[in-house]
């Protein structure tokens, strides 16, 4: 009976030290997230879900120690998780309309809201072309035609004599180099 006593104590301690905490983290911390997840909808759900972590993770035996910065971390790791899940969506492709209108338009922040955005743009377009500078001369150029000319593989194949699939390779590794040099970058602006 003693030990039930004890055990009922227990938790009910647990459970006053778990509110303390939600009640003095939880407008930090939703702060924190919302400053990196533009839906509030999906904010909320990752500061419940942290919250649940941290339920979970206080019934453990062994006790977490600075639990503000293990909140954090469990934030930062949900958010993360979030963007991963999500399905890239791909670029936009020129319409065709214009030829001066590239999708390079739509994906970057708009100069004219604000300084940050501004910054932002600056930023990126200084990252991407550094990033295209590195790239070999034969992969640079398929990239740039389809990508930001919007020319077709066909139509680069008729003209510069190489076979489709060559071109495709090429593009691939542009691709892959890009993204791996700019996640640092897009994380930083996004996460």
């Amino acid at each position: 009976m003693d030990t039930t006593l004890a055990a009922i104590v227990l938790m009910a301690e647990q459970d006053n030290r778990i509110t303390e905490t939600i009640s003095r983290e939880r407008g930090r911390l939703r702060n924190f997230i919302r400053r990196r997840v533009p839906d509030s909808n999906e904010a909320e759900d990752i500061l419940q879900d942290v919250f649940f972590e941290l339920v979970e993770a206080y019934r453990l035996p062994e006790p977490i120690e600075q639990i503000g910065a293990w909140l954090y971390r469990v934030a930062r790791n949900r958010i993360i998780d979030r963007f991963r899940k999500k399905r890239e969506e791909p670029l936009p492709q020129p319409s065709g309309e214009d030829d001066d209108e590239h999708w390079l338009e739509d994906v970057l922040p708009s100069a004219d809201t604000g300084p940050e955005a501004a910054y932002a743009r600056s930023v990126l377009m200084k990252e991407l072309y550094a990033a295209l500078d590195e790239l070999p001369t034969g992969q640079r150029d398929v990239f740039i035609a389809h990508e930001l000319e919007g020319r077709s593989f066909k139509e680069m194949s008729a003209e510069s004599g190489l076979a489709l699939n060559t071109l495709l390779a090429r593009k691939r590794y542009a691709v892959l180099h890009l993204r791996a040099r700019l996640q640092t970058i897009h994380d930083e602006f996004y996460l």
